[in-house]
């Protein structure tokens, strides 16, 4: 694996468990189609927590590696729902969704502001007005009030994810 500097994120303001997460309206996209969707409706639609993975863009080595592990660990058939927040388009998503074949769907952001309602956004590399997440899990019931939540505070930065899924409740 080649090596990276590693960058120190600070901590993040983020909603923690038994806080309402911020309700929000976003393109969500599936390997078929995307319409908007609340976040509201779509955890009220779920048997079960719904758990919000925020990633860097989609195709970026991080996205890819979260999703890649997820995927692996079959967090869709553990979760009543996992469902992506991305800086992504749309479009970028769905080519995305296509080429790996993953079973989630995800919700395009691209201009970060659902990240940033979650206290979970970045600056890129120094760059005046570009953002994006930071790695970051919430696990929601059906009212959105977080049960278990982790962010990176550091880039790169993955969890435990084994304790995250405890965490999570997805034992």
């Amino acid at each position: 694996m080649p090596a990276f500097d590693v960058v120190e994120l600070g901590p993040a303001d983020h909603p923690d468990p038994g806080a309402e997460a911020p309700d929000f309206t976003r393109p969500l996209v599936t390997d078929e189609f995307w319409e908007d969707r609340t976040l509201s409706r779509l955890v009220s639609e779920t048997d079960g927590p719904t758990v919000l993975v925020f990633t860097p863009m989609t195709g970026s080595f991080l996205a890819t590696y979260v999703w890649d592990e997820l995927a692996e660990r079959n967090w869709d058939d553990r979760a009543g729902r996992v469902v992506g927040v991305t800086a992504s388009t749309p479009y970028g998503i769905k080519r995305y969704l296509d080429d790996n074949g993953y079973p989630f769907a995800f919700f395009a952001d691209p201009s970060n502001r659902v990240a940033a309602s979650y206290g979970v956004d970045h600056d890129l590399d120094g760059m005046t007005g570009i953002s994006e997440p930071r790695v970051a899990f919430f696990a929601l019931d059906d009212d959105r009030t977080v049960e278990g939540a982790w962010v990176a505070t550091d880039w790169p930065d993955f969890p435990d994810y084994d304790a995250l899924e405890s965490e999570l409740g997805l034992e």
